[in-house]
């Protein structure tokens, strides 16, 4: 939930080491990893609830004091521009009662006062459901807020509070009226850790995520599935899936083996924080071999699962800030053409720019609140639309393994295909015109190229997606 900056692998990719390089193949078709069949057709549209309705995100009122505020049906205007991208699904950041940001849960069953009610929920859901667009919610699990209700008891009672079994507290040499030695989440003193051995704990969130996939959400971003033991969701999701074979799980992984921690958790999906990198480094850097090893090492994991990709997020700097505006379109063409469940961070898609920075408020910039109605589309919220279009042509895409065929530091071919079908993604960063392999592409999809006689010529700065 935090700002996060992932080191890609010291192996830098240089000329000589790129083996696939000029390889085409086509014998990339592998078997689905274990997860609902829908999830192959859909694409996110991410939202950050308590910003996009202008809610107030360090209130000075305790939640239990607040008044409701029906603010969710702003988003309602917004599904059909979320349709016209062409995207069909809507994940919502953290809708919960928090006591500021969101993920400092105090209530999981209590829809935030500062966006509604219950009702607020079930009709957002509706008219998503009306307009076929499915919705994941954010689940905050591994910690809550220390204003909790469950830890405030344990505050007043010690060990001997009913919920003190929620939470891994070594009691020895405490006394009343000292503070409870509690985990927390990263140093933050406001979010204290779960206790994730506990089985009253397993309980909690088999109950919470069976209560909303019950009112209607499809499946659960997992916040910080990586500072959980991975045993805690094997134990967990079997059961939650029970009741809903269909629900799908992606859990927010920055660091280490995700391909292990899949095995062991049975969480669907990890999001892709390597890939995210290595495309907005590699765009800022004007070093594409970055990007080529981090989409080489992004086809590894697909023999287990297929990741959850994006190129921005409530937690990052936005891509058109990251990359330079006019390089926006660079880094949407690769998050649409190779393998991934894509997110499009709200925003992206109109080139919209904002910094993260370490410090209180330092979320604001990216966190913005939306106006009523969508603005205008610009040349690159059509952009996203071709793009969008083409994935919802071809949904093998979602599990297919990609190819270097060509690389520079400011050019890059990739071809991502099965047997039967190829799409193939060609960047330029320089600001003079290029001609690069047109890898047994045919036709032009998307951006702008010339293509004759197998070799595309991009313009400065230009990108092209094509297909055979």
């Amino acid at each position: 939930m935090g700002a996060i900056l992932v080191p890609l692998s010291s192996r830098a990719l240089s000329p000589g080491s790129a083996g696939s390089i000029g390889a085409v193949h086509t014998d990339h078709d592998v078997p689905r990893p274990s997860e609902p069949a829908w999830v192959e057709h859909v694409s996110w549209w991410h939202v950050y609830p308590l910003g996009f309705v202008g809610a107030e995100v360090r209130p000075a009122t305790p939640v239990g004091d607040r008044p409701v505020e029906h603010r969710l049906a702003r988003l309602t205007p917004w599904l059909d521009h979320v349709v016209g991208l062409g995207l069909n699904g809507l994940l919502l950041g953290p809708v919960f009662a928090s006591a500021t940001h969101g993920y400092d849960t105090v209530d999981h069953f209590r829809i935030d006062p500062r966006l509604g009610d219950d009702q607020d929920f079930d009709a957002l859901i509706d008219a998503a459901r009306a307009r076929g667009v499915r919705v994941l919610l954010d689940g905050v699990f591994n910690h809550v807020g220390r204003s909790h209700p469950a830890f405030r008891a344990v505050e007043e009672q010690g060990p001997a509070a009913p919920t003190a079994g929620l939470f891994a507290v070594d009691w020895s040499g405490w006394a009343p009226g000292d503070p409870v030695p509690a985990g927390t989440f990263e140093g933050h003193d406001i979010l204290v850790a779960l206790d994730h051995d506990s089985r009253a704990v397993e309980d909690l969130v088999v109950e919470v995520m069976t209560h909303w996939l019950g009112r209607g959400a499809d499946g659960w971003r997992l916040d910080a599935a990586y500072a959980v033991p991975p045993s805690f969701w094997a134990r967990v999701l079997p059961r939650v899936r029970e009741r809903f074979p269909d629900a799908w799980f992606s859990g927010e992984v920055i660091h280490g083996d995700a391909a292990a921690l899949v095995r062991a958790s049975t969480v669907d999906s990890t999001t892709q924080y390597e890939l995210w990198q290595g495309i907005w480094h590699g765009i800022a850097d004007r070093n594409l071999f970055e990007l080529a090893h981090a989409v080489e090492r992004h086809d590894t994991l697909l023999g287990t699962f297929v990741p959850t990709t994006f190129i921005g997020n409530h937690d990052v700097s936005r891509i058109a800030t990251a990359v330079g505006e006019r390089f926006a379109g660079h880094a949407a063409a690769v998050l649409f053409t190779v393998a991934g469940t894509p997110i499009v961070y709200a925003g992206d898609e109109y080139g919209w720019t904002g910094v993260k920075e370490e410090r209180e408020g330092g979320d604001d910039a990216v966190r913005p609140e939306f106006p009523a109605v969508p603005p205008e589309p610009t040349a690159l919220t059509h952009a996203y639309e071709a793009l969008v279009a083409l994935r919802r042509r071809h949904p093998w895409l979602h599990g297919a393994h990609t190819d270097v065929v060509h690389l520079t530091n400011t050019a890059v071919v990739l071809r991502t295909a099965t047997a039967h079908a190829a799409v193939v993604t060609a960047l330029n960063l320089a600001d003079d015109p290029v001609e690069v392999p047109a890898a047994d592409a045919t036709r032009v999809e998307a951006g702008g190229a010339d293509l004759r006689d197998g070799t595309l010529r991009l313009p400065a700065a230009g990108w092209a997606v094509l297909t055979r």
